[in-house]
């Protein structure tokens, strides 16, 4: 096997299997993967960078889960625990609206106590008083945890989320699917082929989803292939994932004492995971998780979004993450424009708002 093959292959518009993918992941020039990255990602789109103008909205941060590389959740009556109320949520909104977001992204802990009507309630008066704002909304994790304290089906949940004005599911909660690391990792929730189940009933159902990967901590290569494998799979049958979302591991305010992954390692998962997501039409350099100038970087090796501005993220925070809650628009468009790329502000569902470099 040779790296020549597998990029006229990749060129040529065909499907690498798993084995190529992994040579391709152990091939020693990252320089070479990146090229065969980029050049997937420019017959898509060209020198385009997108990015979103987002509040990420985080109701509560009290969590059953005790997972232990999560360093957001807090147990029921804990110090620092909270569950925001309506008003208080909504004020959220109506500060972030003024700046011009577009976008509410909603993900939350797992609370023990906390209606599904709660919740329901939230998205309805957002919806009702910002009736322009599209708003992501609750995990598979959370879908799953609704239909278990509410004695509800998964398509009973979505079906009531739809109802409330939620057309776009966030998609984190997939973590790694390997069982062999979720133990490792002390993931308390739904496996992976559940995860999965869950977001293809929703692509029936008409809603657009996003996935993700947790990389860097206890994963080997053939691990992150066969969670791409599984992925890419269900794109085939469902159709509905928009977006492929790496996620860094932060270890700093974890339990797990890791080290944090390399900006090497960093840019050859976002350059597999342009080359093997044929059927994906966007990999997505999260900032906050990889850093700005790491994610920076990614754009020249097959991502094409940065997010967005974000305002007010704690998640990965919590964890120990040194950038910024949140970026001004500024800040966004001068990141990708001084990567030589062109900065094109977009909606939840990459429909385009503003061409920067026009």
């Amino acid at each position: 096997m040779k790296i020549e093959e597998i990029r006229e292959k990749v060129e040529s518009g065909g499907r690498i299997s798993e084995s190529e993918a992994l040579y391709l992941f152990n091939y020693p020039d990252i320089l070479a993967l990146g090229e065969i990255a980029r050049g997937v990602k420019e017959k898509k789109f060209g020198k385009k960078v997108f990015f979103n103008r987002n509040l990420h909205l985080n109701l509560t941060n009290v969590c059953i889960s005790n997972c232990r590389f999560c360093s957001y959740q807090k147990k029921l009556g804990e110090e620092g625990s909270y569950a925001l109320s309506l008003q208080e949520a909504l004020d959220l909104v109506s500060q972030a609206e003024k700046e011009g977001i577009t976008e509410v992204h909603i993900v939350n802990g797992l609370h023990p106590k906390l209606p599904f009507d709660y919740y329901l309630e939230v998205v309805a008066a957002i919806k009702e008083k910002h009736p322009h704002l599209i708003i992501k909304a609750f995990t598979a994790v959370e879908v799953d945890h609704f239909s278990r304290f509410s004695n509800l089906s998964h398509r009973k949940v979505l079906e009531k989320i739809w109802e409330a004005g939620v057309r776009f599911l966030p998609g984190g909660g997939a973590e790694i699917f390997s069982p062999r690391v979720r133990t490792l990792l002390g993931i308390n929730k739904i496996p992976g082929d559940k995860w999965i189940e869950i977001h293809q009933l929703a692509h029936q159902m008409g809603f657009k989803t996003n996935a993700t990967l947790l990389y860097g901590h206890f994963e080997k290569a053939e691990e992150i292939i066969e969670h791409l494998k599984f992925l890419r799979a269900a794109q085939d049958k469902t159709g509905g994932f928009v977006s492929f979302i790496p996620l860094k591991f932060q270890p700093g305010r974890t339990e797990l004492k890791k080290n944090l992954s390399t900006c090497v390692e960093d840019l050859r998962i976002f350059a597999l995971s342009r080359i093997f997501l044929d059927n994906f039409s966007h990999i997505k350099a999260y900032w906050v998780t990889t850093g700005l100038k790491v994610a920076q970087m990614a754009l020249h090796f097959g991502a094409d979004d940065v997010d967005g501005t974000i305002k007010k993220e704690v998640i990965m925070h919590a964890a120990g993450s040194p950038e910024k809650e949140g970026l001004t628009v500024e800040e966004v468009v001068t990141l990708i424009a001084e990567a030589g790329l062109e900065p094109v502000e977009r909606n939840t569902f990459y429909q385009p708002l503003k061409n920067y470099a026009a």
